[in-house]
């Protein structure tokens, strides 16, 4: 199994480093001189539906009734594996903005990618920059666009749910924008520590009910928190969505 999972995840490494080389300067030309947006995103979901593909990473997705049609939302995500955005980004949106670690903008192109894509980086190091990361992430809700938080940080090393950062509720309740509560698991075991090699798995989506914001003020963000959280916390009591 590992080495299958090696040579596949070798292919995978080179067909999709080939396919960024080829579709980055289109996605950027869509971007930037015709103010295309879909188009880069109709790329980045080309990819990423490649890289599971060949990676074997296969998901299934329950709740998509929960959806507020023609609205803006965060989805708020629990996050325990590194195939979670790339499924999260493929299962939940088709033009999904992310609001990321400012540590990925080293990577150029990625920083190039992003920023032409409308996501925004938050340094979380730094109050004054993040709040104002907070604010323009804030403005492109109010806009339209849908986004994606991780609010515990960083991927959970047991399996459990972290404590969860504020910035993304505050971002919400800025935006008045309902919060959709979103449990994914199964991904786990896709990359062992210290590994590059991602083995095929099973991930399970399920998206709740959306929580709204209207009429939230930023002392309200504590009471949302402990209501978002407990909402992840009964989707993922829910288990996997296979069963064979």
């Amino acid at each position: 199994m590992d080495l299958l999972a090696a040579i596949r995840s070798l292919i995978a490494y080179v067909v999709i480093v080939a396919y960024i080389l080829a579709a980055a300067p289109v996605g950027l030309l869509f971007g930037v001189v015709f103010r295309w947006k879909g188009g880069m995103f109709t790329l980045g979901h080309v990819g990423v539906g490649m890289a599971l593909a060949l990676t074997g990473v296969r998901y299934r997705v329950s709740g998509r009734e929960h959806l507020p049609a023609k609205m803006a939302v965060v989805f708020c995500a629990n996050h325990e594996s590194n195939v979670d955005p790339p499924v999260l980004f493929r299962a939940l949106h088709p033009r999904l903005h992310i609001l990321y670690k400012a540590e990925l903008r080293k990577v150029p192109i990625m920083r190039t990618l992003f920023d032409v894509g409308g996501y925004v980086p938050i340094e979380r190091g730094n109050r004054e920059t993040a709040m104002a990361s907070i604010e323009a992430a804030a403005a492109s809700l109010r806009s339209g666009h849908s986004f994606l938080i991780f609010p515990e940080g960083t991927r959970s090393p047991a399996g459990g749910l972290l404590p969860f950062k504020k910035g993304g509720f505050i971002m919400a309740i800025q935006a008045q924008a309902p919060i959709v509560p979103v449990a994914i698991s199964g991904g786990r075991a896709a990359m062992h520590k210290g590994s590059a090699f991602v083995r095929p798995v099973r991930v399970s989506v399920r998206i709740g009910r959306a929580i709204p914001t209207t009429g939230l003020t930023a002392s309200d963000r504590d009471t949302l928190v402990a209501q978002v959280r407990a909402e992840v916390q009964a989707l993922l009591d829910q288990g996997s969505l296979w069963t064979s």
